[in-house]
């Protein structure tokens, strides 16, 4: 996974993978579609996985989509990332309670009351 986001292409070489100009890739970090590293002077570093965004941009862009609706299912599509992880969370959550159920075979609790025969239990009486 380090791989993936180590940051070691500079901005031309980035541009020339992702198949755009460079101009292009400061006006993606502009609009909050790209968020490249900086080296301490300040210069754009690019990984792997910021050339598959650049690529995936592309690809809505071919069809028809502006950059707004881009920065949109990028955000859309990263909360669906957060709530398959969460939903799997509850999962595995459920899973552990159920199973700690039936390991501990616990009963449900039952009210019990004595009641004389003839006499009306007091949960029928009226409490007014």
């Amino acid at each position: 996974m380090e791989r993936e986001t180590h940051a070691v292409y500079v901005i031309s070489v980035a541009a020339e993978i992702a198949g755009v100009h460079p101009q292009t890739l400061r006006i993606y970090e502009r609009r909050g579609l790209l968020q490249p590293a900086r080296t301490s002077g300040g210069n754009r570093r690019y990984s792997n996985a910021d050339i598959r965004r650049l690529q995936r941009i592309a690809e809505l862009a071919n069809t028809g989509m502006n950059l707004e609706g881009i920065r949109q299912v990028f955000e859309l599509e990263s909360e669906v990332i957060r709530l398959r992880h969460e939903v799997e969370q509850l999962r595995t959550e459920v899973t552990s309670l159920a199973r700690h159920q039936r390991e501990s075979n616990e009963l449900v609790p039952l009210h019990q009351a004595i009641t004389l025969f003839g006499r009306t239990p007091s949960i029928f009486k009226d409490k007014r």
